[in-house]
């Protein structure tokens, strides 16, 4: 078996109409390269992503990736947490399936900052521009409000891709099921003096499927909601002292 340098983690609930586009795009990026693996969670999917999965996964030139099936959907955070206990590699990622962010990102932060990430002192993750206002601006308002309550200076919570050394493992004790995940995860950062590296990142339009997070208004307003009520989870934990 091929020593795995850099595990990427691509959680997919309903994304059939992106995962042949993702997975083309990685084996172009990929080429001849057997250190890194691409693990792509069905995350308890009720489309045909399964028969994707299938027929996509069974040609030769796709051996790059596997599947870690979920058979019901828990939430975004339980479906990379579920693949990142299948990770074999030293670094561990992840971002979306839904080619709004493009998996070269990946590969450029691992390729530039993969030392300093293996020292263990360092995180990195990507900061979307380019963005519109709108979105910009409720982004960086939920930045302000968690770094306000948390006591920790956090910025774009949940742009991807995420990345950091297996031995961050040991901080990931309780992680949320939802997208409070990215969250937890910069806390914890924080917490235990792990520094940031942040590289600027575009974000484009999805072309399939529909928006699960912040996409959309209702989505924005499930966010804040989740957002808030994990905050006050942390609160009271470092309240007891559990944190």
């Amino acid at each position: 078996m091929n020593k795995i340098d850099l595990s990427i983690i691509l959680p997919c609930y309903n994304e059939s109409g992106n995962i042949p586009l993702i997975l083309k795009r990685f084996r172009d990026l990929l080429s001849n390269r057997r250190d890194i693996e691409v693990l792509l969670v069905n995350n308890g999917s009720t489309d045909n992503s399964q028969e994707i999965f299938n027929s996509e996964l069974a040609k030769s030139e796709n051996s790059f990736a596997r599947v870690i099936y979920v058979e019901v959907n828990k939430g975004y955070g339980f479906g990379i947490m579920a693949g990142v206990r299948e990770a074999n590699g030293q670094i561990i990622a992840w971002t979306h399936a839904d080619m709004q962010t493009d998996p070269s990102d990946v590969l450029e932060i691992f390729s530039k900052y993969n030392s300093q990430i293996l020292s263990g002192k360092y995180y990195a993750k990507g900061r979307r521009v380019d963005r519109n206002p709108a979105d910009a601006f409720f982004t960086w308002g939920m930045s302000i409000i968690s770094s306000i309550y948390l006591g920790a200076k956090l910025n774009d919570i949940n742009a991807q891709p995420k990345m950091f050394d297996r031995s961050f493992l040991k901080y990931l004790q309780n992680p949320p099921d939802d997208f409070s995940l990215d969250l937890y995860l910069m806390y914890q950062a924080h917490k235990h003096k792990i520094e940031l590296i942040e590289m600027p990142v575009s974000f484009a339009k999805r072309q399939h499927g529909i928006a699960k997070g912040g996409g959309t208004l209702k989505g924005k307003m499930k966010l804040i909601k989740r957002t808030f009520k994990y905050i006050y989870l942390i609160t009271e934990e470092i309240k007891l002292g559990k944190r």
